[in-house]
């Protein structure tokens, strides 16, 4: 099973690749790591497959370039290698019961690069994971941005994808945060209140929303006290064999 983790920069992604990998391990399955993160000095697993073997962001600011600009170049160098990281990461996929993708922290450079689209292009049946941190939601509009934000990356990627809410052991108000997320039809109500431009335009793409995917359900993480990892491991099963879905 491949799973890729994607989101923004400080959504947990390295974390929660190395505490389910973990919990994987300890249920009996083989899990093998993939590092895609040029830009990264310490990871918490062991990768097998590792794009820093060749190249790093900062061996490229050594030689002048910005932050920003060597992470672009360094996927600019990996683009030649896309075939040989899909035939090693498939391999991975034979001999491991679960492959976990680890994908760079600044998320642009993964979803609007070529080298990201491109070695995406050899897994559609890979299960992308958007994990997006619960400071972000602070008014209803930003649930629906959410929710839209999965289904671009599904669009871009090609590949089916989960919504996950991450650090879930710091929200306090949990019930109140689920009902926005799990209920869309009680998003939509309640944006079709607010006033604001951008109220309207939330109203009406969560309106649409049911017809243009089919229902999934947003799963709840914690990578400090693994809850929800259990979730996790049922919705990749379901989505990979032909009698599951994912709501």
């Amino acid at each position: 099973m491949l799973l890729l983790f994607v989101g923004t920069a400080g959504s947990g992604k390295t974390t929660l690749t190395a505490e389910f990998g973990r919990y994987l391990e300890e249920n009996g399955y083989t899990v093998a790591y993939v590092n895609l993160d040029t830009g990264v000095k310490r990871l918490p697993y062991r990768p097998s497959v590792d794009v820093r073997d060749d190249v790093t962001a900062w061996e490229l600011m050594e030689e002048g370039l910005g932050p920003n600009g060597a992470i672009v170049k360094s996927y600019d160098l990996l683009v030649p290698k896309v075939g040989e990281y899909a035939e090693r990461i498939r391999g991975l996929d034979g001999e491991s019961d679960y492959v976990l993708i680890d994908t760079p922290g600044q998320m642009e450079t993964f979803l609007f690069h070529e080298f990201g689209v491109k070695l995406m292009e050899n897994f559609p049946d890979a299960l992308s994971v958007y994990l997006f941190s619960p400071e972000i939601l602070r008014k209803p509009t930003d649930f629906c941005f959410v929710r839209f934000f999965g289904l671009m990356i599904d669009l871009r990627l090609g590949t089916t994808t989960v919504p996950a809410l991450s650090k879930l052991d710091t929200v306090e108000n949990i019930e109140e945060v689920r009902k926005f997320l799990d209920d869309v039809e009680y998003l939509t109500a309640r944006l079709k209140f607010e006033p604001s431009t951008q109220g309207l335009l939330a109203y009406k793409l969560c309106s649409a929303m049911p017809d243009l995917a089919p229902p999934t359900r947003v799963l709840y993480l914690s990578a400090k006290t693994r809850e929800g990892f259990d979730d996790l491991e049922t919705i990749a099963y379901e989505h990979y064999c032909t009698c599951g879905d994912l709501t």
